[in-house]
């Protein structure tokens, strides 16, 4: 009976010592076995969290980001679409006009210059950063926005800064632009044309 009992504890000892060589192997270290055991006491506690395991042990993933970054949108094209369709600006800039004499060039660019200068006109209020003509001198405060107002020269010191203004800049303050139709790609600045 001794021997039996004896054979029963060495058996059960010899067993937890196989499970316990597996979980090491498979955790990675005796710390890791304890995180595992941790986190499966934790998530018996937290639904949320046994979700995310249940779906990190599934394979899938628990993060929220996209994989893939979003699709740039064509806003930004907009008006360079309509300078196209008005005044046919981006043919003539993608146009190779080495070729062209200096009247050619002369004469498209008045009629181009034309069309344009329209075309911003009726879409867009434009207005100068600063007031003052070139050349006159102004005062740049302390404080100003740097994204609306470029000190050059040479600079030194804090502002405010006064010197010659040699261009006003321009702010946009108004712009008024067509809606796109539904479903349009906003990626062509002028649709093909086919003669049938």
């Amino acid at each position: 009976m001794d021997m039996l009992l004896f054979g029963l504890v060495l058996g059960i000892l010899l067993a937890g010592f196989v499970v316990a060589v597996a979980a090491v192997a498979r955790g990675g270290s005796v710390a890791g076995v304890a995180r595992g055991l941790e986190m499966a006491a934790r998530s018996n506690r937290d639904p949320a969290l046994k979700a995310k395991v249940d779906a990190v042990l599934a394979g899938g993933s628990v993060a929220s980001t996209p994989t893939a970054p979003p699709k740039p949108t064509g806003e930004p094209l907009r008006l360079l679409a309509l300078l196209q369709s008005e005044a046919r600006l981006v043919d003539f800039l993608l146009e190779d006009v080495s070729g062209a004499s200096d009247s050619q060039l002369g004469a498209a660019v008045r009629d181009i210059h034309r069309k344009a200068a329209a075309a911003l006109r009726d879409h867009l209020t434009v207005g100068p950063v600063l007031a003052g003509g070139e050349g006159e001198r102004v005062t740049v405060p302390a404080g100003f926005d740097p994204s609306a107002v470029r000190v050059v020269g040479n600079v030194t010191g804090a502002p405010p800064f006064t010197g010659e203004l040699q261009h006003a800049g321009w702010r946009v303050t108004e712009i008024k632009l067509p809606a796109v139709a539904s479903g349009a790609d906003g990626f062509v600045l002028q649709p093909a044309e086919v003669q049938v």
